[in-house]
């Protein structure tokens, strides 16, 4: 099944322009075809194309299936732009393709990238959900400073992800919750008076393995370890 996106279908039954160009130019879909679209909020679409325009593909609502793979959990990654804006694009991507609700990006004392605009990952994000079947577009919070977001979040579960002695495996601590939050520094790793501030706010100090990751990879690990128990 190949799926397009549409965020208001039921007002807006009109494939995006990109959309409508690869339907009708490269898949060569008719009118009368069937096609699948998604929402970003757990609506699937049976459609039939009544127009077959490049730019504005029409369709009909045929049938409409709501909470199509609804997860069990909500899985928010709060994560510190990369340099190189190619790394943090790859973790987006595969943590949409693996399972992830929302992310959020974060200014710490360490990063290495001051402003990041969420326009590119946002597209990003929405051709892994089609490509993976999926229909639940991730929330993409806007670069937020560190204090601000701890301060502010609201999460039941929250951990960050630190290299400590009293540190815990995530994976051994992850299983039954519903509402976790984790969050990862950036290269140079969160600063000792970061790590003490998130305690304070109910953050769990823990580690993904033994192994010195990358920004991006402990994203990802962090993405699989959580969906490994759901």
């Amino acid at each position: 099944m190949l799926l397009f996106y549409q965020s208001d279908i039921v007002n807006n039954q009109v494939l995006s322009e990109e959309d409508s160009r690869h339907c009708i130019k490269v898949l060569r879909k008719n009118i009368k075809d069937i096609i699948h679209i998604v929402d970003g909020v757990g609506g699937l679409y049976q459609c039939e194309i009544i127009k077959t325009h490049e730019k504005k593909c029409e369709v009909r609502i045929l049938s409409t299936q709501k909470d199509f793979e609804k997860r069990d959990i909500y899985l928010h990654i709060a994560i510190a732009p990369t340099k190189n804006a190619d790394r943090i694009e790859y973790f987006l991507e595969k943590c949409v393709e693996i399972g992830v609700d929302e992310i959020s990006l974060i200014q710490t004392k360490h990063s290495e990238r001051k402003n990041q605009k969420t326009e590119r990952l946002e597209k990003i994000a929405i051709s892994a959900m089609k490509q993976s079947l999926k229909a639940y577009l991730p929330k993409i919070n806007e670069l937020q400073d560190f204090d601000k977001f701890i301060e502010n979040n609201k999460s039941t579960t929250k951990f960050i992800a630190h290299l400590t002695e009293d540190a815990k495996p995530l994976k051994e601590v992850v299983a039954g919750k519903k509402d976790v939050l984790v969050m990862i520094g950036p290269e140079g790793d969160f600063t000792h008076t970061e790590v003490s501030k998130a305690r304070e706010k109910g953050f769990q100090i823990v580690t993904l393995g033994n192994s010195r990751l990358r920004t991006e990879t402990a994203g990802v690990v962090a993405c699989t370890i959580v969906n490994a128990f759901y």
